[in-house]
C-alpha cells in the first residue's frame, strides 16, 4: 500500500492507517442529543461518595492485612512469584505475601488515564478523568429472543449482536465475548471472535485470555489492522481476566496478564466475587477481600511492564444464604458499589463496574428492576467503565436480544443525565416568556421549535401515546417492541469500512492458525 493509498484509506473508512512493515498490506437507534452518540460520555455532574475517610482507610487497613497475612496465592506461575519476589514479596511455594503498602506502591505506575484506540479513530475512548464509557453483557453461553427462545450462541448470533453494538450510540466498547460461539471449537473460536468485533464493529476490542497463546492471536490480529508498531506506544487491546476468589490467581490469569501487559495493553482484572460464597457474607469483609486481589493483578502487571494501562475492575454481588443462589440489585450490592469506586479513585485509577445485571430470564419486571438498582451505583458514584451494560440475563448465562436493546436505549437516557443541566440564556427561556404574551402554551413558541431536537432525549421503545393508539398498533408490550426494533436495526445495518487488504490479511490468519491445529471441542 502506498502512500497516498493510506491517506485513500483514512479519508474513506475513517481508519487510522499506520506505516507496516513490508510484508503486510497495508440500522441504528432513533436520532439522540449529541452527547448520546460521541465515543464516550464527559460527566458533568459530581460523584457521590458513600464512605467517610475513616471508613475508606479501615478497608484498605484490612487489605493490607490480607496480603500481609494471608497472603495471595499464584498457582502453576512460578515465574509470577519470581517477580513478586524480586518486587520485595516474600513467596512460601505458591504464597505470596506483601508488606504493608507494597502493593500499592506497584501499583502507582499504572496510567491514570489511558486511551483505547479503535480502527476508527473517532471512536476511541478515554479511562479515567471525567470520562464514562459503556460495553454490553459478556460471556454469556447462551442467547435469547421471544421467537426462537434460549438456546447455546452461534458466530451469527455473535455478529448479529455485535451489530447492535455497533448501532447503539450509548455502547462504546466491544465486551471480550458478547456470546459464546458454539458451533465452533473452543480452540479456533477466539479467532472468529476477533475478527467479529474487528469487521463488525469499528468500537475499541478486547481480547482472548484463556491461554497466552490465544491471547498472541489477539494481537497478531490487532496488529494486522493497527500496524506492528502502532501496539508498542498504544492501546488497542483490553484483556479481561477474573481473579479466582478468594485470593488466588491460577496460571490462565496470570499468564494473560503477563502476555497483555508484554505488549503495552491494557489489563482489566476482576475479583468477581459472589459474597457468602467466593468472600465474607459481610460487605467490608468483602470489598477489603476485592480490594487486596485488585491490587495484586495490578501490581503484577506493572512488574511485568511499567506504565502498562490497567484498570481497577471489582464485580461484587450477593447471594441467597438460604439457597445459594445469586442475586442481584440488592441494597447490599449497591452499597459496595459506590464503595468500589471511591476505593479505585484513591488508588488514581480508572475504574470498572457492573451494570444492567438481573436473575431474570428474560425482559420482565424482575429484569429491569434489578437492572435499574444494578447500574444507579456505578453511574452516579463516578465509575469510568462500566462494563455488562446491556443484555444481560440470568445472571450472566444469558444474553437477550430484546433485554440488549432495553439496556441500550436505557444507557442512552443515562448518558443524557450525565451531561448535567446547562444554565444559559437560552435555556433560561426569557424570550419564550417574551414571546408568550398573553397565550398560556409554550408550544408553538420559537423557543420550543429552536429547542424541540435537543431539549429531551427521544426513546423508540417507550409507549407513551393513548390506549387507543397503543391498541390499533396491536397491544405490544415493551418485549415485543423490543424484537421489533432490534430485528429492524439489524435489516437497516451498515457494516463499518475496512480496508479490503487489511480485511483479507485477517482471513489469512484465521484459515492459517486454523489449519495448524485439530479441533477440539473442550
Amino acid at each position: 500500500m502506498t502512500h497516498g493509498d493510506r491517506d485513500e484509506h483514512h479519508s474513506a473508512t475513517g481508519t487510522k492507517d499506520v506505516p507496516r512493515r513490508r510484508s503486510r498490506r497495508t440500522g441504528r437507534f432513533r436520532d439522540t442529543p449529541t452527547a448520546c452518540v460521541s465515543p464516550y460520555i464527559v460527566r458533568r455532574i459530581p460523584g457521590f461518595e458513600l464512605l467517610s475517610q475513616e471508613a475508606l482507610e479501615g478497608v484498605e487497613t484490612q487489605a493490607d492485612w490480607l496480603l500481609a497475612e494471608i497472603g495471595i496465592r499464584i498457582t502453576g506461575d512460578p515465574g509470577a512469584c519470581a517477580l513478586f519476589k524480586d518486587a520485595g514479596a516474600s513467596v512460601d511455594g505458591d504464597r505470596v505475601r506483601f508488606d504493608r503498602g507494597l502493593v500499592r506502591s506497584l501499583c502507582a505506575t499504572a496510567p491514570s488515564t489511558f486511551t483505547m484506540h479503535a480502527r476508527n479513530p473517532s471512536r476511541s475512548v478515554v479511562f479515567g478523568g471525567d470520562n464514562v464509557v459503556m460495553a454490553p453483557a459478556d460471556g454469556a453461553p447462551f442467547v435469547t429472543d421471544m421467537k426462537q427462545g434460549r438456546r447455546y450462541g452461534t458466530i451469527k448470533d455473535h455478529q448479529n449482536l455485535t451489530k447492535l453494538l455497533q448501532c447503539a450510540p450509548a455502547l462504546h466498547h466491544n465486551p471480550a465475548l458478547i456470546c459464546e460461539p458454539s458451533d465452533v471449537p473452543v480452540n479456533k473460536r477466539h479467532l472468529d471472535i476477533v475478527c467479529s468485533q474487528l469487521r463488525y464493529s469499528d468500537k475499541p476490542i478486547m481480547g482472548a485470555v484463556s491461554t497466552p497463546e490465544r491471547g498472541e492471536d489477539t494481537l497478531e490480529l490487532a496488529r494486522i489492522v493497527f500496524g506492528d508498531g502502532f501496539l508498542d506506544d498504544h492501546a488497542a487491546v483490553l484483556a479481561g481476566t477474573a481473579v479466582q476468589s478468594p485470593l488466588t490467581f491460577n496460571a490462565e490469569t496470570t499468564g494473560a496478564i503477563r502476555t497483555y501487559a508484554t505488549a503495552n495493553q491494557a489489563n482489566m482484572i476482576t475479583p468477581f466475587i459472589i459474597a457468602g460464597a467466593m468472600s465474607p457474607a459481610t460487605m467490608a469483609g468483602t470489598l477489603a477481600q476485592a480490594h487486596a486481589e485488585a491490587m495484586a493483578g495490578i501490581a503484577l502487571s506493572q512488574l511485568v511492564r511499567k506504565g502498562s494501562p490497567a484498570l481497577y475492575s471489582v464485580f461484587v454481588t450477593t447471594m441467597d444464604l438460604k439457597s445459594g443462589a445469586p442475586t442481584y440489585g440488592t441494597p447490599e450490592s449497591s452499597l459496595a458499589n459506590f464503595a468500589i469506586v471511591q476505593l479505585g479513585r484513591r488508588l488514581g485509577l480508572p475504574v470498572r463496574c457492573g451494570g444492567h445485571l438481573t436473575g431474570s430470564k428474560l425482559l420482565d419486571a424482575q429484569a429491569m428492576e434489578e437492572s435499574v438498582a444494578s447500574m444507579t451505583p456505578p453511574v452516579m458514584a463516578g465509575a469510568h467503565f462500566i462494563h455488562q451494560s446491556a443484555g444481560w440475563l440470568e445472571g450472566g448465562l444469558t444474553i437477550g436480544f430484546e433485554k440488549f436493546i432495553a439496556d441500550a436505549e436505557k444507557c442512552s437516557s443515562i448518558a443524557r443525565l450525565l451531561q448535567g443541566l446547562d444554565v444559559d440564556d437560552n435555556t433560561l427561556a426569557g424570550d419564550a416568556f417574551l414571546e408568550l404574551g398573553d397565550e398560556s402554551n409554550f408550544l408553538g413558541c420559537g423557543h420550543t421549535l429552536r429547542n424541540a431536537a435537543t431539549a429531551n432525549i427521544r426513546t423508540e421503545l417507550p409507549d407513551s401515546d393513548s390506549f387507543e393508539a397503543w391498541t390499533d398498533r396491536g397491544s405490544k408490550d415493551t418485549r415485543e417492541r423490543a424484537y421489533t426494533l432490534w430485528t429492524r436495526i439489524l435489516e437497516d445495518y451498515e457494516k463499518p469500512p475496512i480496508n479490503s487488504a487489511v480485511d483479507e490479511e485477517l482471513t489469512a490468519y484465521c484459515t492459517r492458525r486454523k489449519a495448524s491445529m485439530d479441533d477440539a471441542w473442550y
